[in-house]
């Protein structure tokens, strides 16, 4: 019977990369190796496969089934802040401008300009469409009748994987799927 992932090029069929623990190392960018990372990390023993796709690779003495998920053998512990990118700021924001909701023309805004002394923090940098960012300019919410929908803060590691598992990928392999959502409540 033909399968999907036999049409598929290797270059198409990256791993999922899980923790020691069997949770993903990151949902949001989703922690993905490609094939061939991931095969060199079975060869030199770092990693367990847990699955497989049904597309083989085969050198002159050997065949392998790619791995579809794989697992570390040793445990990485997540740093407890991420790094302040702009990527993590629109995640921690989920998406959204913080004044009026919008998901398009993202930017980043000083809350308390820098003209005024604002910082380049967390705290103080908010998620902005282009228009509500130029009709904010270099004045604070409260001066330019523009409320926040949610002060800025620092997000925990953690924080951010729980946003990003409401922004799933474009593309998610059926093998993928019990490792991804594994602490999802079930419905009854």
């Amino acid at each position: 019977m033909f399968h999907p992932d036999l049409a598929r090029h290797p270059d198409h069929c990256p791993a999922l990369v899980l923790n020691a623990d069997y949770t993903p190392l990151s949902y949001y960018p989703l922690s993905l190796w490609s094939w061939q990372t991931a095969v060199k990390a079975v060869f030199l023993d770092r990693v367990t496969i847990v699955e497989n796709y049904e597309r083989e690779i085969r050198s002159p003495t050997r065949t392998m089934p790619i791995p579809s998920v794989i697992a570390l053998r040793q445990y990485v512990k997540p740093s407890q802040y991420p790094a302040f990118t702009r990527f993590n700021l629109f995640l921690r924001d989920r998406f959204a401008c913080q004044y009026c909701g919008s998901g398009k023309d993202l930017t980043f805004d000083h809350v308390v300009p820098r003209r005024l002394g604002g910082r380049t923090s967390w705290e103080n940098v908010a998620t902005a469409c282009a228009p509500c960012n130029l009709k904010k300019g270099g004045r604070t919410p409260a001066q330019a009748h523009m409320p926040l929908h949610r002060q800025p803060w620092r997000p925990t590691s953690w924080q951010l994987q729980d946003h990003g598992r409401g922004f799933p990928p474009n593309y998610l392999h059926e093998s993928w799927i019990d490792w991804l959502y594994w602490d999802v409540e079930l419905e009854g």
